[in-house]
């Protein structure tokens, strides 16, 4: 080919080579919009992503290229975004420290965020930490970039139909990532799922409590309420009479209706708390405000009280917040660790 000089033949191009990820070096003055068309010319396949960084002296190296079969065009309906597992393609790019903001970077080449307009929304609240009248309630929050609110369908009432994962997309309101599905009849490519009563235990569908599960029901109908954050599981202890014993992630256990439904496996994004932001700006557009550390100073000063406190007094670092004589004492068997 015109541009491509040679196969680069390494231990980690050996390993990315496994993944369907090649490294391959090409003449400098190529573009990347140039080796994307030789690539899926020669080969006859679709470039997914692709990420080239320049050598001294040599010329211009591309890794990884990230290349799969083209998919048919298929008829089906957008439903809404839910959570799903993560494809085997996906590619995790490591970038040089070239600014403040890149320091640790890292980008998941998969992530999208185009979502449809039809299954977004604005927010009616500002999520600066204030209630009704104004009063602050909750330190460190405010600013941060405007948020539009994806739909997510966490009830997953499309039973017993086939849905299609089309793209992992990112959600500015939470830190697993989300799955936009496509709903309907005909051939079904890659990875798909399913919802129901009598489904296969499979990775992404919704079922009667079972396994290794997130997304889990509290009340029948209502949709999933817990074990919805990044990277964390619930698992299924036994099942006896019309309830279910679950441990959740936090270390609790609890009782739930076996007739409530829940998704099969764990849910994605598990490295998010590895992610570094590089800079203090970074944090602010997320709507977190800065924090002063408790203690500290020229002496490593202590606390200076005998438990941790708020500015006015309240009890700080750790304070239980669940009120008592709760209607669900009774279904817990085990409070959590922490």
């Amino acid at each position: 080919m015109d541009g491509i000089k040679y196969a680069v033949v390494t231990d980690k191009s050996i390993r990315l080579l496994l993944k369907n990820q090649y490294t391959s070096n090409v003449e400098s003055g190529s573009t990347r919009t140039e080796i994307k068309h030789w690539v899926e010319l020669f080969f006859g396949v679709k470039v997914i992503a692709m990420n080239s960084h320049r050598l001294p002296g040599k010329g211009r190296r591309m890794r990884p290229i990230i290349m799969r079969n083209s998919l048919s065009s298929y008829c089906s309906r957008d439903i809404g975004h839910i959570g799903g597992p993560i494809p085997s393609y996906m590619a995790i790019h490591l970038y040089k420290t070239s600014t403040l903001s890149t320091r640790n970077g890292a980008v998941d080449s998969q992530v999208k965020s185009n979502t449809r307009n039809n299954l977004i929304y604005g927010q009616h609240h500002c999520g600066k930490g204030r209630n009704s009248r104004g009063i602050i309630t909750t330190r460190h929050r405010g600013g941060g970039h405007k948020r539009l609110y994806h739909k997510i369908e966490f009830r997953r009432n499309e039973k017993y139909i086939y849905g299609r994962i089309v793209t992992i997309e990112y959600d500015p309101n939470r830190n697993a990532y989300i799955c936009l599905i496509h709903y309907g009849d005909g051939a079904i490519i890659g990875d798909t799922i399913i919802s129901g009563t009598e489904v296969p235990i499979k990775m992404g569908n919704a079922l009667p409590l079972s396994t290794a599960i997130h997304n889990i029901e509290i009340t029948l109908g209502r949709g999933g309420q817990l074990a919805r954050a990044a990277g964390v599981v619930a698992k299924l202890i036994a099942k006896e009479g019309k309830s279910a014993t679950l441990k959740l992630p936090s270390g609790e256990v609890r009782l739930i209706s076996k007739n409530c439904s829940a998704t099969v496996g764990q849910v994605g994004n598990a490295g998010v708390n590895q992610k570094s932001l590089g800079r203090v700006g970074s944090k602010c557009w997320l709507g977190k405000r800065p924090t002063i550390p408790i203690g500290g100073g020229e002496g490593r000063a202590p606390i200076g009280r005998k438990k941790p406190a708020t500015p006015w007094g309240y009890p700080a670092l750790g304070r239980r917040s669940r009120k008592r004589n709760k209607y669900s004492d009774n279904l817990i068997l085990r409070r959590r660790s922490k």
